[in-house]
């Protein structure tokens, strides 16, 4: 299931009066970085890996040399604005190809030279490699990603140049290590040498790897401009299987107002994950929420339309920070989970010690073997606000 909702490379090309130019790509030394990989491919562990059997065809597009990429993935002008998509064997390309309009005599307040040459650049395309079978849904989503970053960039183009700077730069280090290579008598990667020196690079780097991992990726673009993506897939499973983004949104619109909201993150890290120029109203409610309240009575305590928090709640559920469930109550009946971990050293079991002293999880749990309502482990004799805390801290 990772592999396949997972980007084979992310590539930036570039055209303008220099021709076409792939400026960065990562993994841009596949092979060396999953050894492993190579090897759960070979058919025997006696098998030669003859020059015809190309272990990276299968999942990867290193048999495409720059020059090769520059030229199919940078369009254009007429294909700027809309979705490229294009397929090629195994391999699928898809991007926003996005035109840069330059106006005469712009001058960038941030720019402290007064003379300056005109942008060389006249398109760029930020390209994510996918295994040509992608579930559609996928494709999607990484189209929406690159056209967020496409738009991130062009602003901060107009604003500063930041785009043409960050792409003399990697030109610069590519002409200076293929010289090197000449003189040297040996192949070197420039894109290994862009990374440390090229912002724009870490920041796909980053975005591949967020990619590959949890499906969260936040960028600041220049340290200035936040581009935020969530990849479902990612993050919606059941057991080995992702859930359809379609079949998400279809649920998410099934909220009610007797449902209850349920963080899956404490509260403190989640606000802390926020960024400085987000809702108020996202915060209140998740300063609000609890899982013995429902949706109705979360808008009354918080102060908000009853639509606002369910717009909200399904931003949450959304990016995985939180799931919709009945409120918690006595007369309800819960069972375990056949698929909770209930490994007596589990990290779980750790962190609930420490959040709730004197306690275990593995002997909660097993209070749930079979089908149970809370009522059976009320103490009548205990106050109310305590058996409220105690569901709380059964639901966590």
């Amino acid at each position: 299931m990772g592999e396949s909702t997972s980007p084979i490379s992310v590539i930036l090309v570039s055209s303008g009066s220099r021709g076409n130019k792939l400026l960065f790509r990562y993994p841009f030394q596949r092979n060396q970085e999953h050894p492993a990989s190579q090897t759960s491919k070979l058919r025997s562990p006696y098998a030669l890996n003859s020059t015809g059997d190309n272990l990276d065809d299968q999942d990867g597009d290193s048999r495409f040399s720059d020059v090769i990429l520059a030229t199919i993935l940078a369009t254009k002008s007429d294909m700027c604005g809309k979705k490229f998509e294009l397929k090629i064997d195994n391999v699928r390309f898809v991007g926003h190809p996005t035109l840069l309009q330059h106006t005469l005599g712009q001058v960038s307040k941030t720019d402290p030279s007064p003379k300056r040459e005109m942008p060389t650049m006249i398109l760029f395309n930020v390209v994510f490699a996918l295994r040509a079978n992608a579930d559609p849904s996928v494709i999607n989503c990484m189209h929406n990603l690159s056209r967020r970053i496409a738009i991130v960039l062009q602003h901060e183009e107009h604003r500063c140049q930041y785009l043409t700077r960050e792409a003399k730069l990697m030109l610069a280090i590519q002409d200076e290590v293929t010289t090197m290579s000449e003189t040297d008598g040996g192949p070197q990667s420039p894109f290994h040498h862009i990374l440390p020196k090229c912002k724009l690079a870490r920041d796909l780097k980053e975005a591949y790897d967020s990619l590959c991992t949890t499906g969260v990726v936040r960028l600041h673009i220049n340290n200035w401009l936040e581009v935020s993506f969530c990849l479902p897939h990612k993050i919606h499973q059941v057991g080995n299987n992702y859930i359809a983004p379609d079949a998400i949104e279809k649920s998410l619109k099934a909220i009610r107002p007797y449902h209850a909201l349920l963080l899956l993150d404490d509260e403190k890290s989640l606000l802390n994950e926020l960024p400085l120029d987000c809702s108020p109203a996202l915060v209140r409610v998740i300063k609000t929420t609890a899982a013995v309240k429902n949706l109705q009575q979360l808008a009354q305590d918080a102060d908000l339309a009853l639509l606002q928090v369910f717009q909200l709640a399904a931003h949450l559920v959304y990016w995985g920070k939180a799931i919709i469930i009945y409120p918690l109550c006595e007369n309800n009946v819960y069972m375990l989970s056949p698929n909770a971990n209930i490994c007596l050293y589990s990290s779980l079991a750790e962190q609930f010690a420490q959040q709730f002293p004197g306690h275990d999880l593995p002997s909660m749990l097993a209070k749930f073997s079979l089908p149970v309502s809370l009522s059976e482990f009320k103490n009548p004799l205990a106050a109310p606000v305590q058996e409220v805390s105690d569901l709380e801290q059964v639901c966590h």
